[in-house]
């Protein structure tokens, strides 16, 4: 039977990728700060920053075959005014607790002799800047070098690949999107026409996961409706530049 490991799965899209693993038939584990919401799993209440805490967490529900590491946190502000405490707490979560789980996992698999595949859950804010973000953009571009890192030291047996959201109407956007003006403004911007969903996450770290990619790592895939390529459909050009010659 597949094991699939999600951190941050209590709740929004790791609770989604969490739920497709029961749907499919997987053993599935939970890790986070919060108890699982999501029936049929092992629920694990542990911080990604502790690292004996997730040692703990490996050693009980075995090498993972699948390992996604969701849990992430933002604190938006401009930065000149983010506080230390604020910068740390997000690196923290979301570069720390990445590396943290994943090399208690790549540990745990090669002493088992045994194969897997982690994605790691990144953010279009890692390739393109997002104002008033804080650390979060930071720590996201930085999982697109850990992942590779990753998946050069650990192949042939982990796989290590990460998906970036786009605009998605889940987790912590989904305050955003409650708000109808930006909510049309943003659809207005995308390539496809519309937000994204917890599906469209959901379906592209269980391909990158899955046996079809088995030929891909290292790769960090963008999953946004073709938004962060769009930029320059926002210029105005003169008209006699669009006359062919």
């Amino acid at each position: 039977m597949t094991s699939l490991l999600v951190t941050g799965g209590a709740a929004g899209i790791g609770a989604a990728i969490a739920a497709e693993g029961v749907r499919r038939g997987w053993r599935v584990g939970v890790v986070d700060r919060s108890a699982s919401s999501v029936e049929g799993v092992s629920s694990f209440r542990a911080d990604v920053t502790d690292a004996a805490a997730v040692v703990d967490v490996v050693d009980e529900f075995g090498p993972p075959d699948i390992t996604v590491n969701n849990a992430g946190l933002v604190r938006f502000g401009p930065l000149v005014d983010l506080s230390v405490d604020d910068w740390r707490s997000v690196v923290d979560v979301n570069l720390t607790g990445t590396f943290l789980v994943a090399r208690t996992v790549a540990r745990a698999v090669q002493a088992a002799g045994t194969t897997a595949a982690v994605v790691n859950i990144s953010s279009m804010n890692g390739v393109v800047p997002g104002p008033k973000s804080g650390a979060y953009g930071s720590t996201k571009a930085a999982i697109g070098l850990l992942t590779q890192q990753m998946a050069l030291e650990w192949a042939p047996a982990i796989r290590v690949n990460a998906v970036a959201p786009g605009l998605i109407d889940a987790g912590m956007s989904a305050p955003i999107y409650a708000d109808a003006e930006a909510r049309r403004a943003r659809e207005g911007r995308v390539p496809l026409a519309r937000l994204g969903t917890e599906r469209d996450i959901v379906d592209a770290t269980l391909w990158l996961a899955s046996d079809e990619a088995r030929y891909v790592t290292g790769q960090t895939l963008l999953v946004d409706g073709g938004v962060t390529m769009s930029m320059l459909t926002t210029l105005p050009r003169p008209a006699e530049v669009e006359e062919p010659t």
